[in-house]
């Protein structure tokens, strides 16, 4: 495959970037425009007209689509091919079948290795039912796992609390700050609680430390530690014990801790919450974006669209971050799993050929929910001097069928005319006389909208954005699915801590001796 700044297409998109579109003249963003830029898919609406996006434009980023045959790819990595890979280069080597992991409703995967994984996916959903089923004493469920064993679970729980059964309640503990551990088992009865572990190596060390917090508190409670934990793990890791958890679930290496939400990391704390059936509702969105990403054509594809608009933004009009602005607080915790997703996927300095790259990967990706945004960073946003693309999201309907009526609207009619208010405010701007008041407008956004976020809209959503990250990938050349990034930091804390280990464990803190040992371990790392 040629480089990114060797495919006609980016020649193309590099000379309309020197004059784009102004989105804050008269005349550009008109109802006709608005009409004819969206795409409509699975439920969802994704209204594109506020990019900064010509004709002429997005006929060049569809052809950088097929110049780079991501369609193609897509289906290669569902399928089950060994993309997880660096030319020349020692590497994992390795499937990524996360959407095999959902993969087992209609329109099956026939390719041997997908359905491989999605029969393991289901004999864990099997296994997952019974243990549901003669288990029902227990009314808190606390996840322990950190990284993507916390951020996409806990998200999709969040989003999905207003289908919680009742007297169920699910925890994350996540920090291997003490603090945090303290927080939640100060309000939990540990006779009535489920501990999972999650770790598929069996050997995150903020997890295992957690753990043996986990274990000491049980045993203060004068209870069996083994009686109230499972296992989420790779079968065969130090934590398939039998002896020390009631049931082991597994997952796989070809499944990525960021990738792992629709997998027993995040099935077994949302079926405990919201129960099998809506949680297999959720894996039923996930799996239908999936076929869509993977069939359906490239001007019509709800995720490749969102990439090509991200790469334009990113590589060609030189805009370093992405803000996700979700008008639903149940979405509150979605751009942190997103964050993840996005950074720790793109985050690459060289290509699968193991050259390092010349131009701009993964942005950086941040954001809050919107009515709350407004009130904080959108001052920046509207008159900073660095435009900051959007991706708007929204629902016409709550999940609980509550609201208030003031002043002639009730609150979710409030909560949306805020969100188109914004994509239009961002994109025309204001002129006034007084400089202080001037918007120069021109910031690109669009709004993924959709009539309410039940769980397979919640899965659907999910896949979405995990489609759009491989979508970008593809067409960098960069391989999204492996993290050496996060293994560096490990390997110096380790050397840290046992810095710490000769100390005398009954003298405070205090300023101790780590700022010499620091340097030190500093001076001898390089």
């Amino acid at each position: 495959m040629a480089r990114f700044n060797e495919l006609p297409a980016v020649e193309k998109l590099h000379a309309l970037a020197e004059h784009p579109l102004d989105l804050s003249k008269e005349g550009v963003l008109t109802p006709e425009r608005i009409k004819k830029m969206q795409c409509e898919a699975l439920g969802f609406k994704l209204f594109y007209g506020t990019q900064r996006v010509s004709e002429e434009c997005l006929e060049a980023l569809l052809e950088l689509a097929k110049e780079c045959d991501v369609l193609k790819k897509n289906q290669a990595m569902q399928a089950g091919e060994v993309i997880n890979k660096i030319e020349g280069c020692e590497s994992e080597n390795r499937m990524v079948l996360h959407t095999a992991m959902r993969d087992f409703f209609e329109d099956k995967n026939t390719n041997k290795p997908a359905k491989e994984a999605a029969d393991l996916a289901w004999a864990e959903i099997e296994k997952l039912k019974g243990f549901l089923k003669s288990n029902t004493k227990f009314t808190d469920f606390v996840q322990v796992g950190i990284g993507g064993s916390d951020l996409g679970p806990e998200a999709i729980c969040v989003a999905l609390k207003a289908y919680e059964q009742p007297n169920r309640r699910v925890h994350f503990l996540s920090n291997v700050d003490p603090d945090d551990g303290a927080r939640i088992f100060k309000d939990l009865d540990f006779s009535k609680t489920l501990f999972a572990m999650v770790s598929k190596s069996g050997g995150t060390l903020e997890t295992l430390t957690n753990q043996e917090y986990v274990k000491e508190q049980i045993k203060k409670a004068g209870l069996d530690p083994k009686d109230h934990m499972i296992a989420i793990t790779g079968k065969g890791s130090p934590m398939d014990d039998p002896q020390h958890y009631i049931e082991s679930f597994y997952i796989w290496d070809y499944i990525g801790g960021r990738y792992s939400a629709t997998s027993m990391v995040g099935i077994v704390s949302l079926a405990f919450s919201i129960g099998i059936d809506k949680a297999l509702e959720y894996l039923r969105g996930a799996s239908a974006m999936d076929k869509h990403a993977m069939t359906a054509a490239i001007d019509k594809n709800l995720p490749l669209l969102t990439a090509l608009f991200g790469i334009w933004n990113h590589n060609f009009l030189e805009l370093p971050t992405v803000a996700v602005i979700p008008y639903s607080q149940a979405l509150a915790r979605f751009p942190a799993h997103l964050q993840q997703l996005d950074m720790e996927s793109n985050g690459k300095r060289i290509d699968k050929t193991g050259e390092p790259v010349d131009f701009n990967t993964g942005p950086i990706i941040w954001g809050e929910p919107g009515t709350n945004g407004q009130h904080s960073f959108y001052q920046s946003i509207h008159q900073g001097t660095t435009p900051v693309p959007l991706e708007m999201m929204g629902f016409s309907q709550g999940q609980y069928g509550l609201d208030v009526r003031y002043e002639g609207t009730c609150s979710q009619k409030k909560l949306l005319s805020n969100l188109f208010a914004q994509s239009i405010a961002l994109a025309t701007g204001q002129k006034h006389k007084n400089p202080n008041k001037v918007f120069l407008g021109n910031r690109p956004n669009s709004v993924l909208f959709a009539k309410q976020l039940t769980p397979y809209m919640m899965g659907a959503l999910l896949s979405y954005y995990e489609h759009k990250v491989d979508f970008q990938g593809f067409i960098w050349n960069i391989n999204s699915f492996d993290q050496e990034g996060v293994q560096l930091g490990k390997v110096l804390a380790l050397k840290i801590i046992n810095q710490f280990k000769a100390q005398d464990e009954n003298k405070p803190l205090g300023d101790f001796v780590l700022g010499a040992a620091y340097l030190n371990e500093i001076k001898s790392f390089f």
